[in-house]
């Protein structure tokens, strides 16, 4: 018997049309928050950015979240304006900041009265730099000053829309396929990072003449489609409201006390620390791991007249990762098991084409961009078996063994195949994947389990908070990683010969951490009765 239709919702069509236009717009902001960790050398060549610039201008993306709790006021406002305002505000914000930061990196801004501006202000600011966290210092450049106040805009925006995203998908899937969703919400965000690490240097190098604000601009054009996108959701949802009579602006508003019930659940408060720990180990990494290959793997110098070398090839790459995705990803709903395991062979051969051209380019890049592909596959598995058979904690321990596992691997075992060209590159490749598969399991495990520890009226608060618990993490672990680089390494060691095993082990110890938390969570939920280990999907 078919489900009868009565709500937007209720057509299978509509809400994962809904997801998916909340899920370009998080694919978009993802190519964006990372648009200039590719090309960091052509920062510093192009626009004087040395180590300390870069670093703390990509620090400054969480600082308003962290420091100035951006992301308390953002649960308050998503509770109290409702999802559809939420996403138009955060899409705006995200563009404002995405301008800035483009602006700031042109040619335009060199020589005015702004550029002069910005370079005699904001050295000192009191307070936060007696605490060591400003986000200037004397001497940084005045196009990184304006970038990281642009970047500081983006980031309220981007984890605003985050929390959103998270709240549209619980009203849309609520008792459906709810992980699933999530699951495959991410999935499609996380090809942002690979779509990043390929067109960002690609537009960067275009026709052979150098400009970093042509990547940017690249960013900011797609700011713009996820901005459409949520204005075309914003229809949608509003649609929905009239047919179910919902108006969640009005019912149940939120009160300060709210936060208090949610600060004293300890299930809360497990389930926020093992996302810290799991987004501390991977997002700072992101931002170190080109330059971790670089210093792991032995490159060997392409001949710039091949095919291995020119630009036509970066196309080439994108659309076989597409092709891995899209094939991985549709497996997962086909019924038929010819089809199904047709399109994973498809999948499984253009993975392994798009790897044999990544080493064939010698590209740390294009080595580090198969970082969410497994997981493109694996993350709907994984949510659809969290929607009906459940066990949302055991999958978080099992992730984060593999979070220890891959961490020590390049800690320990990468190196140890430096000068070995095809065998570092195989390791690196087989490691990233895994842990790009470990990484799927937070949103098909870990964010579908917040509804089921907190009131439906206070889910945008609490996602709120754990969001900024852990900014707080995405803050401190990138700047832990470079202090400790700079501690282990002797002064002069050239960029490409750094040592990355103390920082990396820094991570398999936050990976451990996550361990023996995810082991209690199941012995909490086991005596609170939280179920966690329970489908999202109950049988009727």
């Amino acid at each position: 018997m078919s489900e009868k239709i009565q709500t937007l919702r209720d057509s299978a069509g509509m809400r994962w049309t809904a997801l998916l236009l909340l899920a370009l717009g998080m694919f978009c902001s993802y190519i964006f928050m990372d648009i200039l960790s590719p090309i960091k050398d052509l920062m510093q060549d192009y626009r004087g950015w040395n180590s300390s610039a870069f670093g703390t201008e990509e620090g400054a993306e969480v600082f308003l979240n962290v420091f100035v709790f951006f992301l308390i006021f953002a649960g308050i406002i998503l509770d109290k304006m409702g999802v559809r305002f939420t996403a138009l505000l955060s899409g705006a914000v995200m563009l404002i900041g995405a301008i800035i930061k483009w602006y700031a990196v042109t040619d335009a801004f060199i020589g005015t009265g702004l550029e002069t501006w910005f370079n005699n202000h904001l050295n000192y600011i009191p307070i936060f730099d007696e605490l060591g966290v400003s986000p200037f210092y004397e001497g940084m450049p005045a196009s990184a000053k304006l970038a990281a106040c642009g970047f500081m805009l983006f980031g309220c925006g981007v984890e605003m829309a985050g929390i959103t995203v998270s709240r549209g998908i619980v009203k849309w899937f609520k008792g459906r396929e709810m992980a699933l969703a999530m699951g495959s919400e991410m999935a499609l965000a996380r090809l942002g990072v690979a779509t990043c690490m390929i067109f960002s240097p690609y537009f960067a190098k275009l026709g052979g003449n150098i400009s970093v604000s042509r990547a940017v601009a690249f960013g900011v054009v797609l700011m713009c489609i996820a901005l459409i996108m949520f204005i075309v959701y914003f229809f949608m949802d509003s649609k929905l409201d009239k047919q179910t009579g919902e108006a969640e602006e009005k019912d149940d508003p939120f009160k300060v006390s709210d936060i208090g019930k949610i600060l004293t659940n300890k299930g809360f408060w497990l389930v926020s620390l093992l996302c810290v720990l799991y987004y501390s180990a991977i997002f700072p990494f992101q931002k170190y791991a080109v330059n971790m290959l670089q210093c792991n793997l032995t490159f060997s110098e392409v001949d710039p007249n091949s095919f291995w070398a020119s630009e036509s090839l970066t196309i080439y790459q994108y659309i076989i990762m597409l092709i891995i995705a899209a094939t991985a990803f549709m497996s997962n709903f086909m019924k038929n098991k010819g089809a199904k395991y047709g399109l994973l062979c498809v999948s499984v051969i253009a993975l392994i084409c798009y790897c044999y051209m990544g080493y064939m380019r010698q590209s740390a890049e294009s080595v580090f961009a198969v970082f969410p592909l497994l997981a493109v596959g694996i993350t709907p598995i994984l949510g659809n078996y969290v929607d009906h058979k459940g066990k949302a904690a055991s999958m978080l321990v099992l992730g984060s063994l593999l979070l220890i596992a891959c961490h020590l691997t390049f800690a320990f075992i990468l190196p140890m195949f430096k000068g070995s060209t095809a065998s570092g590159f195989i390791v690196a490749y087989i490691t990233i994947l895994v842990l790009g598969s470990s990484f799927s399991l937070v949103p098909a495990a870990l964010w579908p389990s917040v509804p089921k520890l907190v009131d439906a009226k206070i889910i945008g608060s609490a996602y709120a908070l754990i969001f900024w618990i852990q900014n707080i993490g995405l803050w401190l672990f990138p700047i832990l990683y470079g202090k400790m680089l700079d501690s282990t390494n002797p002064a002069g060691t050239a960029a490409t010969e750094l040592n990355h095993t103390v920082p990396l082990a820094m991570f398999a110890g936050l990976g451990l951490l996550a361990l023996l938390i995810g082991l209690y969570l199941k012995v909490v939920d086991r005596q609170k009765h939280l179920g966690l280990e329970e489908p999202n999907i109950k049988p009727e």
